[in-house]
């Protein structure tokens, strides 16, 4: 393993990169993990915990590479999976994490052919200065993913890096995956997705004029533009909003759907607050999804869905409640 000495002596600035070309020459030499992180589930959590944990005891920044289009999109997009993050919120995310810096590889057609020689040449050597590259047991890379772990550690010898690999991660009956992730929100079942995801499962993005039909006939609500491809199964949910800028929180109900109570077209998440909105309204905010209530479906008037919304907002309230009690003893019992 190849050390970086005294290159770093504090904790860096997080630092994003949206594109290869941005990087300085004088990048500071880092022990990068290469990957999608669609969700950043669970392994993911492991393989950046070990990325940052081996740039700590080398000196190096931690860095993460990840792909923009998904790869899928660009070599066969009749199969590339709807994503569950923006880059931007992945983005986000790392530096949560802990992270040093993270770079946006622009994926092209040209990117596609890249040999696996070149790709450790030209990426992780000559732009990322890589001292350690850690990945996920099953990593593929260069044209047509003719690469495997055996051929980086090899490429590694060669130019100075160390390749270290990282074992599955096992959650909610299974090993973690993005793919798992995908199949669990498309049937709604968040429990299980939050123990993949270690967090709850969330939307994020801007919020956008509705109708004025909840203000007028049933109960206000905030209407989401999602900035992710993938939504949960369609229904009512137990969540909580955040207003993303300050982090407040609200206890709150979400009905994804076409509103066919008053003969709605398209798509729609909306979330309904069960606490007051004290100041101004949010601009953006995340949904965190806790459970999912019940199918939507069609009321004879405005006033019938009102009712229904408000029995669906006791049983929020309720469930959130037990949710809280049973954390909280939890980290007393920890």
């Amino acid at each position: 393993m190849t050390a970086c000495g005294s290159t770093l002596r504090g904790r860096m600035m997080f630092r994003a990169y949206w594109d290869l070309d941005e990087l300085p020459g004088d990048f500071p030499p880092a022990v990068v993990t290469i990957g999608n992180f669609d969700g950043i589930h669970v392994g993911h959590r492991r393989i950046l915990d070990t990325t940052r944990a081996q740039a700590r005891a080398l000196g190096c920044q931690a860095a993460v590479l990840i792909f923009d289009p998904h790869p899928m999109k660009v070599v066969a997009p009749e199969r590339a999976p709807l994503l569950l993050t923006s880059p931007a919120e992945r983005l986000r995310r790392f530096e949560e994490l802990g992270m040093d810096a993270a770079v946006v590889l622009r994926f092209t057609g040209e990117t596609a052919h890249l040999s696996p020689q070149e790709f450790v040449t030209r990426v992780l050597v000559a732009k990322l200065h890589a001292r350690a590259v850690v990945v996920g047991e099953n990593f593929r890379f260069g044209h047509r993913q003719r690469g495997d772990f055996s051929l980086l550690a090899a490429l590694g010898e060669q130019h100075g890096f160390e390749a270290l690999a990282v074992g599955s991660v096992s959650a909610a009956g299974g090993p973690a995956s993005s793919s798992r992730v995908r199949d669990l929100a498309r049937r709604g079942e968040m429990a299980a997705a939050r123990r993949l995801l270690g967090r709850p499962f969330s939307l994020q993005g801007p919020i956008v004029p509705g109708h004025g039909i909840g203000s007028k006939q049933t109960v206000p609500t905030l209407n989401l533009a999602p900035e992710t491809e993938l939504l949960p199964a369609e229904g009512v949910y137990v969540t909580e909003t955040r207003d993303a800028r300050s982090g407040r929180c609200w206890p709150s109900v979400t009905n994804i759907g076409s509103r066919p109570t008053f003969d709605g077209k398209g798509l729609h998440v909306e979330t309904y607050l069960l606490s007051k909105l004290e100041g101004s309204a949010p601009e953006r905010i995340e949904l965190l999804f806790y459970r999912r209530l019940r199918d939507e479906r069609k009321f004879a008037s405005p006033e019938d869905l009102r009712r229904q919304i408000l029995v669906d907002a006791n049983r929020a309230q309720r469930f959130l409640r037990l949710l809280k009690t049973v954390g909280e003893k939890l980290v007393k019992t920890r």
